[in-house]
C-alpha cells in the first residue's frame, strides 16, 4: 500500500509531465463508499501528486466543483455525457500555471461521434472522450491528451470506441497520450486496436511496459473497494503513448485511509516528457 505522507511521484517541473488517471467513482452510493466520506481522500491523494494533468472519469458536476474547490492552481474542462452539467463526465484538470489549452473536443463513443449523448453496439450506457491540445508554458511544445471511459459491458462497443481512439489520434500533428477507464484487460481486442501497427491501429504504445522505472507492481487498477492491491488482474485504467513521448516512471497509487479506499479504482500515474 502506498505510504500516505510520500507523493508517488509528486510535483513535476519542466521538461518533465506528470500524468494521472483516476477514475472517481461518481457521488452516489452510502458510506463508507459515499462522496462526502472519500472526498477528503481523494483530495489529499491528488494534492501531494500535484499531476500537471488529471484525466478523471464518472465524475459529476457538483462533485468536479467540489473537487475544483479542493484543489489550488488547476483548471479545467468538463461535459456530462448526456450534454451540459447532467450525468458523468471525462473532466480534465491541468495546472494552469504550466499548460494553456489551445482546442479541445468532446466525442461520443457511437456511429456518431457528434451527436450528444449517442450510443450504439449494444453499450449499456453512453461513452464519451474529451480531448485537449496543450501548450506548456514553460517549454513551448505542444501535445494532446484523450480521456476515455468505455463501456463495461459491450466487447463490441469497448472494441469500436478503440477505433474511434484510433482515428482520433491519427488527425493528430502534435505527440498524444491516450489515457482513462477502458474496462477490460491488455489481453482485449481493445487494447490491441489501440496499440497496433499503425495501419489497423493507432500506433500507441502502453506507458507501463516503455516506463524506465516502474515505481510499483503491476497491480490491477480496479480495486472493487478492497485496501489491498492485487496483483495480475484487473489492469483496466491505462495510459498509452505515441512516439515523441518518453516515460520515465510509471505506478500505480494504492492509498487507503482507515479502511476506506478514495475510490473503487487506483489511480494510474506516470512521469512523461516529450522527445
Amino acid at each position: 500500500m502506498s505510504d500516505p505522507e510520500k507523493p508517488l511521484i509528486g510535483p513535476a517541473d519542466a521538461p518533465y509531465l506528470h500524468v494521472m488517471t483516476y477514475n472517481l467513482r461518481s457521488a452516489t452510493g452510502q458510506a463508507p463508499q459515499s462522496w462526502w466520506k472519500r472526498r477528503p481522500l481523494v483530495q489529499g491523494l491528488i494534492a501531494r501528486e500535484r499531476p500537471t494533468v488529471l484525466c478523471t472519469q464518472e465524475g459529476r458536476y457538483r462533485q468536479l466543483l467540489e473537487l475544483r474547490a479542493d484543489l489550488d492552481g488547476y483548471d479545467w474542462i468538463h461535459l456530462g455525457r448526456g450534454g451540459s452539467s447532467r450525468s458523468e463526465s471525462t473532466a480534465v484538470f491541468w495546472e494552469s500555471a504550466r499548460l494553456a489549452p489551445v482546442e479541445y473536443d468532446h466525442l461520443w463513443l457511437s456511429r456518431h461521434p457528434n451527436v450528444v449523448g449517442s450510443r450504439s453496439w449494444g453499450s449499456r450506457t453512453v461513452r464519451m472522450l474529451t480531448w485537449i491540445r496543450f501548450e506548456d508554458k514553460e517549454t513551448g511544445a505542444d501535445f494532446h491528451i484523450v480521456d476515455n471511459h468505455l463501456d463495461h459491458r459491450s466487447e463490441r462497443a469497448q472494441r469500436k470506441g478503440a477505433e474511434i481512439n484510433r482515428d482520433v489520434v491519427a488527425r493528430f500533428r502534435s505527440p498524444a497520450i491516450v489515457a482513462g477507464d477502458f474496462n477490460c484487460e491488455p489481453s482485449s481486442k481493445p487494447y490491441k486496436v489501440l496499440t497496433g501497427a499503425r495501419r489497423h491501429g493507432a500506433g500507441l504504445t502502453d506507458a507501463w511496459n516503455l516506463a524506465e522505472e516502474r515505481l510499483t507492481p503491476e497491480w490491477g487498477t480496479f480495486n472493487r473497494w478492497k485496501t489491498e492491491p492485487v496483483e495480475g488482474k484487473d489492469r483496466i485504467d491505462w495510459i498509452l503513448v505515441q512516439s515523441g513521448v518518453k516515460v520515465h516512471q510509471i505506478g500505480v497509487n494504492t492509498y487507503a485511509a482507515d479502511g476506506v479506499t478514495p475510490s473503487d479504482h487506483w489511480p494510474l500515474q506516470a512521469l512523461v516528457s516529450l522527445e
